[in-house]
């Protein structure tokens, strides 16, 4: 469609060309005409100033002069007619020079009676040539403005397609920018957030509570997956993915929709919880959390996983919000050194708590 569109341009833009150089011929033509009807009337005053002396009743010696000098003028005047109408670029009726055996009505001596021929064809020729010529401008001049009108509504409707392509093409490189920047953020397996999009939403709810002066606590639960190592082990990496894929739908439906679940990697997730009241809260998504893993574990028959969960707040237990993620891992490992399956709380003062 849009070959068709330039194609159909550039033979409306031809066109139109070719009518402008028109115009400017036919008016050429016109005024060329113009010249010779004025060289016409010139011609036919000479010719009644010749009459005038013809009937000169006097018969003189002033008479004869003023004759012949009538003659000479009318004589000029028809040479200069002639010249003109015979350089014409178009095809006109040519005026034959004066012979020296028979006078035309060229020569001074010509019978007046054929000067007025010549003049009247002359003039009705030139007359109807220049009616011609500017019938004819006219006429391209309304083809003219008629393929103007037509070449703009062209362009406009070129410019139209050309903002709907440039629209969808946008929209079709914001959803693959979209799809881009969601695939950087996500975990491609479980669809859970990565540690990048982990920190950037830690970093934001920081801020939003900065912003807002709000006295809410943040915190971060660190999970990590106990014995899965031998599931990959022992019944293959094809029932440790799709374990880790079951453990995180569990997972995102045990929290709430504000909070964010992450996959860290390999067999580690992270659970950031924006706002919370007291570390029962806290205690309570923890539990959660082993829950899934168990009831998981047991769904699928594997009888090996369970999870240790490392919890950090800021700012109670943890002064820098940057750290938080960094000092849940290390209150996960406290689990892990006492006994795993359980949950401790970042705070060396207390006790890791198993289940």
């Amino acid at each position: 469609m849009a070959v068709a569109s330039v194609l159909c341009l550039l033979i409306g833009l031809l066109y139109l060309a070719l009518q402008i150089r028109m115009v400017f011929s036919d008016q050429i033509k016109q005024e060329y005409a113009s010249l010779v009807l004025e060289e016409i009337e010139r011609a036919d005053s000479a010719r009644h100033l010749a009459d005038v002396w013809e009937h000169v009743p006097v018969d003189s010696e002033a008479r004869a002069e003023g004759q012949r000098n009538a003659r000479a003028e009318l004589a000029r005047r028809l040479t200069s007619l002639a010249a003109l109408v015979n350089a014409s670029p178009s095809a006109a009726p040519r005026i034959a020079p004066a012979a020296p055996a028979a006078p035309a009505a060229l020569s001074p001596d010509a019978n007046l009676h054929d000067t007025d021929a010549l003049l009247r064809n002359a003039s009705a020729y030139w007359h109807a040539q220049r009616d011609i010529d500017s019938a004819d401008v006219r006429v391209r001049i309304t083809h003219v403005a008629y393929t103007v009108i037509a070449l703009a509504a062209l362009l406009f409707c070129m410019l139209i397609t050309a903002l709907g392509m440039y629209a969808k093409r946008t929209r079709q490189l914001a959803g693959q920018s979209q799809e881009f920047e969601h695939a950087a953020l996500h975990d491609p397996m479980t669809g859970l957030p990565n540690r990048r999009k982990l920190f950037a939403a830690l970093e934001a709810a920081a801020m939003r509570r900065q912003a807002e002066s709000a006295t809410h606590k943040i915190a971060v639960l660190y999970v990590d997956l106990d014995g899965f190592k031998q599931v990959n082990d022992s019944l293959g990496h094809r029932v440790g993915d799709e374990f880790l894929v079951a453990v995180s739908k569990c997972f995102r439906g045990s929290v709430r929709k504000a909070d964010v679940v992450a996959r860290i990697g390999g067999d580690e997730f992270a659970v950031l919880v924006r706002g919370f009241s007291t570390d029962a809260e806290l205690v309570e998504i923890a539990g959660r959390l082993i829950a899934c893993v168990v009831r998981t574990d047991e769904q699928m028959g594997i009888g090996l996983v369970r999870a240790s969960i490392g919890i950090a707040s800021f700012p109670d237990l943890v002064d820098d919000y940057r750290r938080l993620i960094g000092a849940a891992d290390e209150a996960m490992y406290q689990v892990k050194r006492s006994g795993k399956n359980g949950y401790a709380f970042v705070d060396q003062g207390r006790r890791a708590a198993t289940l």
